[in-house]
């Protein structure tokens, strides 16, 4: 953590008591100021582009907004402030979303009902480190995608195929665009989660994130 001062943090959702709390329990952790709070991702874009913002520290962007959403601003960041680090929001745990926030370059992903523990645990990485990634966002925490483990040859059509994983594609999209057929691909995902001992799309991505196989 910083000594000389505290780091710096946008919240950006839609409900005003969940953001208002969040303001409040971060700043009892003592090392967090909240410089701003918007209702939508617009209205943070708007302020990003007219404003010269003091050094952000750490974006909380929820996901589910209106006018301007999570993973509409995520693209929007990814495209124009890239150097910003984000941490998802949201009360869905669903696969899609998870893996769209994540490769549009989220470096977290939690639940709103997350425990404080947790979301302490979860900024001070991203804000060290530069990621989290819960159980909830892995599916089972693999240690190829946690660890620095002996490489993995992998093969040039297996990389291909992991970073169309790594889009917004459907698996039948995969295999059209690959030239493959459906059950080929099912061959390839299959193969891959057994060699990478993973057992989700979301390992998947995770993985090739790990390993700069992808860049988010």
């Amino acid at each position: 953590m910083k000594t000389n001062s505290k780091n710096k943090v946008i919240i950006v959702d839609d409900h005003l008591l969940f953001s208002q709390s969040l303001e409040l329990l971060l700043k009892s952790f003592g090392e967090y100021e909240v410089i701003k709070r918007f209702e939508n991702g617009k209205v943070f874009i708007d302020y990003i582009e007219e404003n010269t913002p003091p050094q952000i520290d750490l974006v909380l962007l929820d996901v589910n907004m209106p006018v301007l959403d999570g993973l509409s601003t995520m693209k929007w960041l990814k495209d124009n402030r890239p150097d910003l680090k984000v941490i998802a929001l949201s009360v869905n745990d669903d696969d899609e979303i998870i893996i769209k926030m994540i490769t549009n370059g989220a470096k977290g992903y939690l639940l709103k009902d997350t425990s404080p523990e947790i979301f302490k645990e979860a900024i001070e990485c991203v804000i060290e480190k530069g990621f989290y990634f819960t159980e909830l966002v892995s599916g089972m925490l693999i240690n190829k995608v946690n660890s620095d483990n002996k490489k993995i040859n992998l093969k040039e059509k297996e990389i291909v195929f992991i970073k169309h994983a790594c889009t917004e594609m459907t698996y039948k999209e995969i295999a059209s665009q690959m030239c493959l057929s459906p059950k080929t691909i099912d061959g390839y995902r299959e193969i891959l989660f057994d060699k990478l001992e993973i057992k989700t799309r979301i390992g998947l991505v995770l993985y090739a994130i790990k390993h700069k196989i992808v860049l988010v």
